[in-house]
């Protein structure tokens, strides 16, 4: 069994800026590839702030954080855009 996906409020408005840069297929790929295995590489751990959330590349200046609620079998997409604000 899979992992559902959440948003925040914050990635919602997000996806507006991901449709608007064309980078809505590259978002998708990544969002099947966390439905999956939310821990098959490439990510990366964050720290700081955002210890506990984890990061995937979108193309070099966006990142896809999330969150992954194991117990629930939840990913939650945190952001889709910029480099962890």
């Amino acid at each position: 069994m899979g992992y559902k996906i959440i948003y925040t409020k914050k990635a919602v408005k997000d996806s507006e800026k991901i449709l608007e840069a064309g980078l809505k297929d590259k978002v998708i790929d990544l969002i099947n590839i966390l439905k999956e295995n939310p821990f098959s590489p490439p990510y990366e751990k964050l720290i700081g702030d955002l210890k506990g959330a984890f990061s995937r590349r979108i193309n070099i200046q966006h990142r896809l954080v999330y969150q992954v609620l194991e117990d629930e079998k939840i990913v939650k997409i945190i952001r889709m855009w910029t480099h962890y604000e």
